[in-house]
């Protein structure tokens, strides 16, 4: 079972957001993800409770943020309820979309478990719904994922497989890398992999 630390910051100007305490684990019938998330001070600023089926599809979200707090699950596309800080208006939500999307590493490793690509194939399209920090607020957005290499690496507990992605943002036109060694984020936009307790899991 990976266990670790990730510190997030600002893509653009890497301004500190805080770290993200996780940890993950296979199993027979999919992939869960947990984890608490602190401020650059230490303050406690949320939580992530992600749990995938085997095909990838989101069995069961919880987010937290800010007083804020996201359920979701893959629905008829992806149904949600958001709740405010007050817990007296709760809004549900439903799109036509594949799976979730956010600020949390989990994200990424859960859209490239839901695509698989194969490598040299042509990148794949894919609608996400977005909830990101602080408010937790939905936006749909299209990505288009492409597998571009998948390097072996030699480690005191054997070989390690770097799967190297690139991530094209639709709307905007941006690119980005993504790199995984199975349910664990090695480095993307905004996350570094800051510490690992125990090798990530592979999954089936």
């Amino acid at each position: 079972m990976p266990r670790g630390r990730y510190s997030l910051h600002d893509p653009h100007d890497h301004t500190p957001l805080g770290e993200e305490h996780f940890h993950c684990a296979t199993g027979p019938s999919g992939w869960r993800y947990v984890s608490q998330l602190t401020t650059p001070s230490g303050e406690h600023a949320g939580s992530v409770d992600l749990t995938l089926d085997e095909l990838g599809r989101p069995l069961r979200l919880q987010l937290h943020a800010a007083s804020w707090q996201v359920k979701g699950a893959a629905l008829d596309g992806v149904t949600w309820v958001r709740t405010d800080p007050s817990g007296v208006h709760a809004q549900e939500g439903n799109v036509a979309a594949h799976s979730f999307t956010g600020a949390s590493p989990a994200f990424l490793v859960a859209t490239a478990r839901l695509l698989r690509p194969a490598p040299g194939e042509r990148a794949t399209r894919v609608r996400l719904v977005a909830l990101t920090p602080p408010v937790l607020a939905p936006r749909t957005l299209d990505q288009s994922w492409a597998l571009l290499d998948s390097e072996a690496h030699a480690t005191d507990n054997g070989p390690l497989t770097v799967e190297n992605y690139q991530v094209n943002d639709l709307e905007t036109g941006e690119q980005h890398a993504v790199h995984l060694a199975g349910d664990v984020v090695l480095a993307a936009p905004g996350i570094e992999l800051e510490d690992l307790e125990s090798p990530p899991s592979t999954f089936p």
